[in-house]
């Protein structure tokens, strides 16, 4: 019983050590619900590029728009009407080593990458279900060597290419229900 009384004071130790260093403490946010610069409707992913620049997928607004680490707006594209990329609904962003920016499409049933200030580079896949197509893709994701994840949501399985967009294969699996981020 001692070795137990022991055992269980010494996780508890652990465990309050843990949670006092784990502790989150609140630091600001930007952004609101809008449509102009640096306000959003339904931001859908987000991620941090080697340069601390933040990159958020404004789906609803249809564009990307990027920040400072303190949260002052730098800037954005894809947003209709403009002429570095278009989006039917920008729900997910990845960086690759090089700093090209990959955006899942939604709605237009694609993936189209840019340089970091938004100059279009290329573009992939359109609604279906064969290799390279894709049903409303909704999560991207960068593997070292660059190569290009996207869960292609309503096809049930995850894609994978190479950076310029040739299909190298995929995974389907009985147990997806609907794969929605990586």
């Amino acid at each position: 019983m001692r070795k137990l009384a022991i055992a269980t004071a010494a996780a508890l130790t652990a465990l309050t050590a843990f949670c006092a260093w784990g502790a989150w403490v609140y630091e600001g946010e930007w952004g609101k619900n809008g449509r102009g610069p640096g306000e959003f409707r339904n931001a859908e992913g987000v991620i941090v590029a080697p340069t601390s620049v933040i990159y958020v997928a404004d789906g609803a607004n249809c564009r990307i728009q990027y920040f400072t680490p303190a949260g002052s707006y730098l800037g954005e594209w894809g947003a209709p009407g403009s002429n570095n990329g278009e989006f039917e609904y920008a729900h997910d962003v990845a960086v690759t080593s090089n700093l090209r920016f990959y955006v899942v499409d939604y709605g237009g049933h694609r993936i189209q990458y840019f340089t970091g200030s938004g100059s279009f580079l290329g573009k992939w896949g359109y609604e279906g279900p064969g290799n390279g197509m894709f049903n409303f893709p909704r999560g991207i994701a960068v593997a070292p060597g660059d190569n290009i994840y996207v869960t292609d949501t309503y096809n049930v399985r995850v894609q994978y290419f190479t950076p310029a967009g040739s299909f190298l294969g995929k995974w389907t699996y009985a147990d997806f229900d609907m794969p929605y981020k990586l």
